[in-house]
This record gives structure tokens, sequence and C-alpha cells, in this order.
């Protein structure tokens, strides 16, 4: 979700107005992901990156993580909301509201809205190796055959799909740390528009161009069978 910072300094606004107008357009999101019937939505809210931010922005993006997330807007629709990120650097109060919503619509099933706070996928991938690691020293697992499975089961949410198309606005063209485990065969759309500037017809019209790709993980296009040119003439008895 880039480029809030950019569409507030365009209107002469300080960047953290930006990021409010950034929230709405998070909203219009959700709404059109339900009407569509998407069953996944992760949004990167807040990297490991974002730490070397100046001091007042950080606090702003902060603050307003905490109201959203108090505010709930989403309480009366079927959507389960999941954290995904570390809890060092994050204010505690932040981390048990997170932790809070998770639990209470956890049982949710129409929309699972993953929200990435503190998150890098260095980190994560760090993270996974040491679970490796331990689960490794404790006789589980024989370091010489682990599987693309065995890690996959050791991540921090390891029943989180694979991502199947990667979006990002502002007229950025690199994945910047995001999910670099389940984004490997995604499809990559980068858009021009700033964050603040979208709603869910930007969404619906990524998903429609997804749906255009050909999708085939590493395996040869298929090819239409040819003709027999033994073909029974129809002249023939």
């Amino acid at each position: 979700m880039d480029g809030n910072g950019r569409w507030a300094q365009q209107r002469g606004l300080p960047r953290h107005e930006g990021h409010r107008a950034g929230a709405t357009a998070v909203r219009e999101t959700v709404y059109g992901a339900l009407e569509i019937g998407l069953r996944h939505l992760t949004l990167y809210a807040l990297s490991t990156e974002n730490w070397k931010r100046g001091a007042e922005e950080i606090h702003a993006i902060l603050d307003l993580l905490h109201s959203e997330v108090s505010a709930n807007p989403f309480q009366d629709l079927d959507v389960r909301l999941r954290w995904h990120g570390g809890a060092d650097r994050l204010p505690a109060d932040l981390v048990d509201l997170l932790r809070l919503r998770e639990r209470t619509t956890r049982t949710r099933s129409a929309l699972t809205l993953t929200m990435c706070i503190n998150y890098g996928g260095r980190d994560e991938i760090t993270r996974t190796a040491a679970a490796l690691a331990r689960s490794t020293a404790r006789g589980q697992l024989d370091p010489d055959l682990i599987s693309e499975k065995d890690f996959a089961q050791h991540l921090p949410h390891p029943d989180m799909p694979d991502v199947d198309l990667l979006w990002r606005t502002g007229n950025e063209q690199r994945t910047s740390n995001f999910l670099p485990w389940h984004t490997t065969y995604a499809e990559l759309y980068f858009t021009p528009a700033l964050w603040p500037d979208t709603d869910r017809r930007d969404l619906w019209h990524a998903v429609t161009e997804f749906s255009r790709r050909q999708r085939r993980h590493g395996a040869a296009p298929h090819l239409p069978e040819r003709a027999s040119h033994a073909e029974e003439d129809p002249r023939d008895g």
C-alpha cells in the first residue's frame, strides 16, 4: 500500500495525513474483497524497515494502527483478522489489541484479513530457520532430510496460503521484503495511483487482470492437438 506520504506532500499536508487517508482506502478495499468473494487479503501495513523513518511519522502510524484496530470497523462482517509480524518494538497495548482481535474473530470464514505489522520477509525466514534448528536439536528432524514441507510447517503461520497476486501501488516495482516464501509464484501487478486514491474498483481491476494471466508454475504451455491428416473423406461410402 505505497504512496501515503507522497499523497499528503502533494497536497501540502503532513505525511501522517496520508496514512489516515490510506486507512480509508483499506476499509474500501476490504469491502470490495467481500463483495467479490475473495478469501484472503494480506496488507503490508508496517515493515521492519519502516522504523528508519522519523519518530513523528512512526508515532503517527502506530497511533493510527491502534485507532483502526480499536474501532474494529469490520466487527459486523464475516472477517477474520490475523496479525503477521514481530511483537518487538511495538507498543504493548497494540500487541494486546491485535491478539484480542485474532482470538475473537478466529471462527469467521468469509475473508481472512492478514495485517503485516512490524513484518519483514527476511526476518520471517530467519525465525523459521531458528525454529527448524530447534526441532533438529530435539531430534525431531534429520537435517539431511529437511524438505520444503518441513520448512513451511515451521513458518509463523503455517496455514497461510501462497500468494496468487501481489499488487503494489504508487508506481514502485519491487517486492520490498514482502512474504518471500509465499510469493515465489505470485503474479506481480504494479499500478501508478497512490494508495489513498485507491478504491474497490481498483481491486476488482487487479483481480480481472490476474484472471487473464497464464499460470504454469514451470510447466510448458498446453498446445492443442493437431488434426489428423488421415481423416476419412466424407465422400467415401
